[in-house]
């Protein structure tokens, strides 16, 4: 197809950032105990874990069905149903209403992060559409630089929990696994994030993460290790057949060696693959940059 209606994309939505900002003085906001949850967690943040609780009691309303086939419940579909109808209304109780033309673009990314209701799989594309929703959010600024930390432990983590609840409820297949020879059959990204929290921890090392000991004494605390208790409770056997690629990872040093490693793995087996990439819708938030010839 020609090329010479081409739009260009978007300049960056943070370039405009320096001329359009209000600048103030600081002054004092924590003045009762009350006071902390606007320390702790944004009102932001508080919507996104309630957009993710609905979510959640949705699948409690939507139970599985009886059917021959044990993997892919058919009533996922059903429960796919609802969030289709209702993702704009939800993405629109996060999004302040002098943004809403952005509602339709943010909502298809949360759409695209549960899985495919066609073939009643969760992979790790589905994953970094989540990641892509909330990128969004930061790029039209609902979402804050200092809401950072919150965005993995409390709206990704809750994000997980609920597609775990998911897999579990309604059997997903892994979409695209490679088996005993991938990472993880769902999720990469909280191995990645999961290893960050764990770096210059005092005691606990990667050997441990094989340590089902430590593993239960410590998974509440640290996202990479709730990812291994999950693994163990979905699968049976010996770890080093089950998970070979983690059960070697086990053998690295340092947690820092482990996180650079993955972030590695990361880029040439998910970003760099087409089977995961072609799935992968593009905006104007998110918009696909053109290859320049003469690099």
């Amino acid at each position: 197809m020609a090329e010479s209606g081409r739009q260009p994309p978007p300049e960056p939505l943070e370039d405009a950032c320096p001329t359009t900002h209000n600048f103030m003085i600081p002054k004092k906001e924590i003045n009762t105990v009350p006071d902390m949850g606007k320390w702790k967690r944004s009102q932001p943040i508080n919507k996104l874990v309630a957009l993710l609780n609905t979510l959640d009691r949705w699948i409690d309303e939507t139970p599985p069905m009886d059917q021959p086939s044990r993997f892919g419940n058919k009533a996922f579909r059903t429960w796919y149903a609802k969030l289709d109808q209702e993702a704009e209304n939800l993405v629109a109780t996060v999004i302040p209403s002098h943004l809403a033309a952005a509602v339709p673009e943010v909502a298809l990314y949360l759409k695209e992060s549960v899985g495919n209701s066609t073939r009643i799989d969760y992979g790790t594309g589905h994953e970094a559409a989540f990641a892509a929703f909330l990128c969004c959010l930061c790029k039209i600024g609902v979402l804050r630089v200092d809401d950072q930390i919150a965005i993995v432990f409390k709206v990704f983590n809750r994000y997980l929990e609920v597609m775990r609840k998911l897999q579990k409820t309604y059997r997903m297949e892994p979409a695209g696994s490679q088996g005993v020879w991938g990472l993880d059959d769902f999720q990469f990204l909280p191995f990645i994030w999961g290893s960050s929290q764990l770096i210059e921890h005092p005691y606990l090392e990667p050997r441990h993460f094989v340590d089902e000991k430590a593993v239960n004494e410590n998974h509440k605390d640290y996202m990479f290790l709730e990812c291994i208790l999950f693994i163990t409770e979905m699968k049976t056997g010996p770890f080093a057949e089950h998970s070979n690629q983690l059960w070697n990872i086990s053998a690295v040093p340092s947690w820092s060696k482990v996180n650079q490693g993955l972030i590695r793995m990361y880029k040439a087996e998910c970003l760099e693959k087409f089977p995961v990439i072609q799935h992968f819708k593009f905006g104007s938030l998110l918009p696909i940059q053109p290859v320049t010839s003469g690099r």
